[in-house]
């Protein structure tokens, strides 16, 4: 009989064939991304639209973009924080029940400040469960199929992105108040909410790390039944040992995490600084270089339905060759497609290449995703993932006014030249500093033992 340890923990998780379990839990936690992505590429859709009605020039909007972000930045550190101090689940609970909330009130407002005010709020409330579920759902599975699980939950999640195209598309063009419709779909995330709260137990290396070995191993017995194989037996008086102390910001810029910090940050300050302005900004500025509002919105549209087959484009080739290389690989491609857009001017050609923007953006999605969730031990794996990506919202804060800055002052082109250097900057980071993480134990991967430049 084992005594209960992160390894021998982490072992029989690794261990267990694919279920209903696996499945149900990434349905459920697909879902608090789902509606992230529709917060995040609704507003593209709104935006014309919003201008007219309010008569309020570009600079406003840019604001409400950039000050929602720092409720983004809120929500990425407070839900690491509190998920590493009160747990996965509880976290998860608390902020999808803020964003339901916040959705109803993007639904109520009357002016750019009102519009502020809530979307703050519900980007709070959208990355405090998005940043808890990539990290709850890398504790859960086999190590040999956690990128292809983390992507299966991007397929799911990426869904929204469509969702959010193509109600903007037959809403707000035809009727005045359509946008409010598409602002409050994110209500519907109280379904997930209820699917988290039925099917997700809390975290067995999460319950281990804070002392409470016998309730990690009853939650992986439970599991074990759950996906057919009989639980183990194991001696459980670790319990005795008192729990670790709280995770602390401060961990995260010394010893080993630092420097995985500083990769992951990176990673993401480059990734989604690219990202969101090609989604959030690619309407308005096709508009203004002389396209009419049904058409740029029929284009955006069709693009982002590439998304949910960019990610699924990327379920072969996650878990197969090392992690690191693909997503250079995806991202040079990434970098040679934006700037064909850039030049673009046909509008078959804007749609073929605008297509291609998105499928690759969508697959280098989960490889970022995992990436960042895997290189951190349990302690301050959400807190480290979470502020990682909640410092790219910090930027994002001014990366609506960068963009404004780089188009009026260098024209539409010189904005997609800036996109594809970013494009392509996460992989190269990956491979000259990151630990190699593909078909690894986390607990292999936090130890150090892979240096990553195998």
């Amino acid at each position: 009989m084992d005594t209960v340890t992160a390894r021998t923990l982490g072992d029989r998780l690794d261990r267990l064939p694919l279920t209903s379990f696996h499945r149900k839990l990434v349905l459920a936690l697909a879902g608090m991304i789902l509606f992230e992505w529709v917060e995040t590429h609704s507003f593209a859709y709104v935006l014309p639209v919003l201008r007219t009605q309010w008569q309020a020039p570009i600079s406003a909007f840019a604001a409400v973009a950039a000050v929602s972000s720092l409720g983004a930045f809120s929500g990425g550190v407070l839900g690491g924080y509190l998920a590493d101090r009160l747990g996965r689940r509880r976290s998860m609970l608390i902020f999808s029940t803020v964003y339901c909330v916040a959705a109803v009130l993007c639904t109520l407002v009357q002016s750019p400040g009102q519009l502020m005010a809530a979307r703050t709020l519900t980007f709070f409330g959208a990355q405090g469960t998005a940043v808890v579920a990539i990290v709850t759902l890398s504790e859960f599975v086999p190590a040999a199929m956690r990128g292809r699980l983390q992507t299966y939950k991007v397929v799911v999640g990426s869904l929204g992105i469509p969702l959010a195209a193509w109600l903007g598309y037959f809403l707000i063009p035809q009727w005045p108040a359509g946008w409010r419709l598409l602002f409050g779909i994110g209500i519907l995330g109280a379904v997930f909410t209820v699917l988290v709260w039925r099917w997700v137990p809390e975290s067995p290396r999460w319950l281990l790390a804070h002392g409470q070995a016998a309730r990690a191993h009853e939650v992986v017995c439970e599991i074990e039944r759950q996906c057919g194989v009989n639980p183990a037996e194991a001696r459980t008086d670790s319990d005795a040992q008192p729990a670790a102390p709280p995770a602390r910001v401060a961990e995260l810029l010394s010893g080993s995490n630092r420097g995985r910090f500083l990769l992951a940050s990176l990673m993401w300050v480059t990734g989604l600084l690219a990202y969101s302005a090609f989604t959030t900004w690619t309407p308005t500025l096709l508009a203004e270089n002389g396209l009419q509002l049904d058409d740029t919105l029929l284009l955006s549209a069709t693009l982002a339905s590439m998304a949910p087959v960019g990610a699924l484009l990327a379920i072969p080739l996650i878990d197969r060759w090392d992690r690191r290389k693909t997503q250079l690989a995806i991202g040079t491609l990434l970098a040679l497609v934006l700037l064909m857009f850039s030049v673009a001017r046909a509008p078959w050609a804007i749609l073929v290449f605008g297509c291609l923007v998105s499928l690759l953006f969508q697959m280098a999605v989960p490889f970022l995703q995992v990436y960042s969730a895997e290189i951190f031990p349990t302690r301050v794996r959400a807190l480290g993932a979470g502020t990682a990506n909640a410092l790219s919202r910090v930027v994002n804060f001014s990366g609506p006014l960068l963009v404004t800055a780089i188009y009026a002052g260098l024209g539409y082109t010189a904005v997609f030249v800036f996109l594809a250097i970013l494009g392509v900057m996460g992989g190269c980071l990956a491979i000259l500093f990151g630990p190699r993480t593909t078909g690894v134990s986390l607990e292999t991967v936090a130890a150090g033992k892979e240096d990553g430049h195998a």
